[in-house]
């Protein structure tokens, strides 16, 4: 199969051909058919935040057809359209038995090392980034990286759900549950911000202001569920946030990582505000809380992958975008092959991405 390969980190991405075993027990063979492009991705390329072994096969928010089962596997089967989410689960350990399955990341599945490589390339083994590899024209994941979703979603849309959506809607919904009424500020407007709105707006959040510099995604903002954007490049964010929602926000979200816009998300917050972090920070970043913040009761938490049970999640978050109340079409403003993924990746770290990118193949 053709797959992209990150030879080394830091480095880039490049198309090569690559073997995959067949299944074993508790693993599924799965035909990729779309997978979406996220800052992760850049991010395990770079080194920044996140240490894949090298080389492996880039991508980690796909959508496929199931093709073959090992033994064991229980809760898809061939033919199946199914989702994968890097947030993979035992089942059976505190953190899944007390509904936080999304903190495991144990692979009860995982070949031992007596085994052979589930992806090789001239007899070398090829890792997969997070389990996944979602760039390749075949996935040999995990029973336990999956869930199989309604067949009239299209791929080419359920593939969002994997990651960027799963993690913003999930940072409105479940780690920091907005409240009906509430007002919400929510910054910076890709992938994951938009789907912060939109988990406001599914939460029926009265005020949903979204903050960014790019006229482009502000648009996509107030098409996704924002009532008020704020242009960060003319106008004060914190000040005109604090206007807006007259003294602050009852829940703000931030959905880069960058520690200046974390502080300002602080500043966001009415008494009682709560902050999530939606984004990745640097690992020294560092953020001040001041003793006025701790007076007016703000607090801040991070929201890992959006606090998921993607098991149950997934299907929910598939049966909104059915029912067009997600609107997964909105988000996706490239489709390309997996020969322009280096050119996509470019353009997404150039800022020239507007909402998702989509990577599908034939």
């Amino acid at each position: 199969m053709r797959a992209a390969v990150v030879e080394t980190v830091p480095g880039g991405v490049g198309i090569s051909d690559v073997e995959v075993d067949d299944p074993r027990a508790g693993e599924v063979l799965v035909r990729t058919v779309a997978t979406g492009v996220c800052h992760s991705d850049l991010h395990a390329m770079h080194g920044h935040g996140i240490v894949a072994p090298s080389p492996f096969v880039l991508g980690h928010e796909p959508a496929g057809v199931v093709e073959a089962i090992g033994p064991g596997v229980h809760n898809v089967k061939p033919g199946d359209h199914v989702v994968a989410c890097l947030s993979v689960y035992c089942g059976h350990c505190a953190n899944c038995l007390t509904g936080h399955s999304y903190r495991c990341f144990t692979d009860d599945d995982a070949r031992g090392a007596d085994a052979p490589p589930r992806l090789t390339r001239d007899g070398a083994p090829i890792h997969q980034f997070v389990g996944v590899g979602g760039f390749g024209e075949r996935m040999l994941v995990s029973q336990h990286h999956l869930v199989a979703i309604d067949k009239a979603l299209p791929l080419e849309r359920a593939c969002l759900l994997g990651c960027g959506v799963l993690t913003g809607v999930g940072a409105a919904l479940n780690t920091t549950p907005v409240r009906a009424g509430s007002t919400v500020a929510v910054i910076g407007c890709g992938g994951v911000g938009i789907s912060a709105i939109q988990g406001a707006r599914l939460a029926h959040a009265r005020r949903i202001v979204a903050v960014d510099v790019s006229d482009e995604k502000l648009d996509l903002a107030r098409r996704c569920g924002a009532t008020d954007v704020v242009d960060a490049r003319n106008d004060d964010a914190v000040v005109a946030v604090q206007k807006l929602l007259r003294g602050g926000a009852d829940f703000v979200f931030e959905a880069i990582g960058n520690a200046t816009t974390i502080q300002q998300a602080l500043g966001m917050a009415g008494f009682g505000g709560a902050v999530t972090v939606v984004g990745i920070p640097g690992a020294e970043d560092q953020v001040t809380i001041s003793g006025i913040d701790l007076l007016m009761g703000k607090s801040i938490r991070q929201s890992l992958m959006g606090s998921n049970r993607f098991v149950a999640d997934i299907p929910l978050l598939a049966g909104f975008a059915l029912d067009g109340v997600l609107d997964l079409d909105a988000m996706v403003s490239v489709e390309a092959p997996l020969d322009d993924l280096p050119k996509v990746l470019d353009d997404l770290e150039a800022g020239e991405v507007l909402g998702r990118a989509v990577i599908t193949f034939g």
